[in-house]
């Protein structure tokens, strides 16, 4: 028989427990879907995935090696052009310096001859026919060297002293020429193309 004391207990217990109370326990909490904060990736990566990461970077590596033996051989392809074209330049210039060489000597050919005629004709004549010889010669000479670009530097007595283009080999006391004039010339100076090939050697008042 029930009393109204126990159903007074039982509301009691269904308003603290619940509806399921007492006869199967608490329900058990479901299973969380993601990962807490702060959990280790390792932890909840799924199988395998250290074994693909390192099969990407074993691809890398590959690809960059690849990359840098193509670099390689791209440079030492360049480095062996380089080389021939500087051979090449060097064979160039040589030749171009012989035939330059060879249009000098070919331009003294007559000069040498005519002096050849003027040593023959100076067995055969006077003194005075040796020497116009020689001077035609010399004549010659100085025509086909400033046909290569020979100039003289100016240099005479009563001229000043320039040090770009002359040298002086001794100082000397004058009462005719001013300090800083050339009082003599021991050897001319000359210019090829405007550059000084050898200046001249001159005596300066002082």
């Amino acid at each position: 028989m029930t009393t109204p004391y126990d159903k007074k207990d039982r509301r009691s217990q269904t308003r603290r427990h619940g509806p399921e109370a007492g006869a199967t326990g608490p329900a058990a909490p479901k299973q969380a879907s993601a990962a807490a904060p702060g959990a280790d990736p390792a932890a909840i990566a799924p199988a395998g995935a250290g074994e693909v990461e390192l099969q990407a970077l074993t691809d890398e590596l590959r690809a960059a090696i690849a990359e840098r033996d193509q670099y390689l051989d791209h440079l030492q392809r360049l480095k062996a052009e380089f080389e021939n074209y500087r051979k090449r330049v060097q064979r160039d210039n040589e030749a171009l310096v012989l035939r330059a060489g060879e249009g000098v000597i070919e331009s003294l050919l007559p000069v040498v001859d005519n002096m050849q005629r003027a040593l023959e004709s100076a067995e055969r004549h006077e003194e005075g026919q040796l020497i116009k010889g020689v001077e035609l010669v010399a004549g010659q000479l100085r025509s086909v060297l400033e046909s290569h670009g020979l100039d003289e530097v100016p240099a005479e007595p009563g001229l000043p002293f320039d040090p770009n283009v002359h040298e002086a080999v001794v100082a000397q006391d004058s009462d005719e020429y001013a300090e800083g004039m050339i009082t003599a010339v021991l050897e001319a100076g000359y210019l090829l193309h405007g550059r000084l090939l050898r200046p001249a050697r001159v005596i300066v008042a002082r």
